[in-house]
């Protein structure tokens, strides 16, 4: 996925644990478990901004873009 949430990381920056944000953001424990690990599909802005107001962060702190391996292969491959 080229996608990665760090959404971990923030939590342990802040010293805030998983449930504790869960409910100060209004979303199961569960959904946010989903969140955490990638499995989602989408966020939600008004999640995000939740998130990002909580956690006192820049959506860019939650989020990165790593490329795929195959995709740098392929760019690579490419520019030769």
């Amino acid at each position: 996925m080229a996608i990665v949430i760090r959404l971990d990381m923030m939590l342990a920056k802040r010293k805030m644990r998983a449930n504790a944000l869960a409910e100060a953001i209004g979303i199961t424990q569960s959904n946010l478990s989903l969140l955490r690990s990638g499995k989602v599909r989408g966020v939600r802005f008004s999640t995000l901004e939740a998130i990002c107001k909580v956690l006192a962060c820049q959506p860019g702190d939650l989020l990165e873009y790593v490329p795929d391996e195959d995709e740098q292969s392929s760019e690579l491959a490419e520019a030769v």
